[in-house]
């Protein structure tokens, strides 16, 4: 069982972002696709929406990034693409991910 706390202050049923994993988590099973959402100038961007689309850029899940920027999500292993949107712009990043930690790094700018 996974168990997720929402930050009431984020507004979202999310877990928080910055949270520990849990310890029950079974990396050989599980996948989680984590990362930090950046400004161009190398920033950490709190409060960004960051989506999870699938294959077929289908909607998945969003979460909020935390005060340090940061965002987790539990996938199935494959191909995904994710999007940050945020008052200091958009940006897109593909990932291939596999059981285990995958992480990654969105750079968001003005278009």
């Amino acid at each position: 069982m996974i168990v997720m706390t929402a930050s009431p202050a984020a507004g979202c049923a999310a877990p928080d972002q910055a949270a520990p994993l849990p310890a029950s988590l079974d990396l050989e099973k599980e996948t989680v696709i984590t990362g930090v959402v950046r400004s161009a100038g190398g920033e950490p961007v709190p409060g960004a929406y960051v989506r999870l689309l699938d294959a077929t850029d289908e909607f998945t899940a969003e979460v909020i990034t935390s005060p340090a920027g940061q965002f987790r999500f539990f996938a199935a292993p494959g191909t995904w693409t994710l999007r940050a949107l945020s008052r200091h712009g958009n940006g897109d990043i593909a990932i291939t991910a596999s059981r285990g930690i995958n992480e990654a790094a969105v750079t968001v700018a003005v278009e």
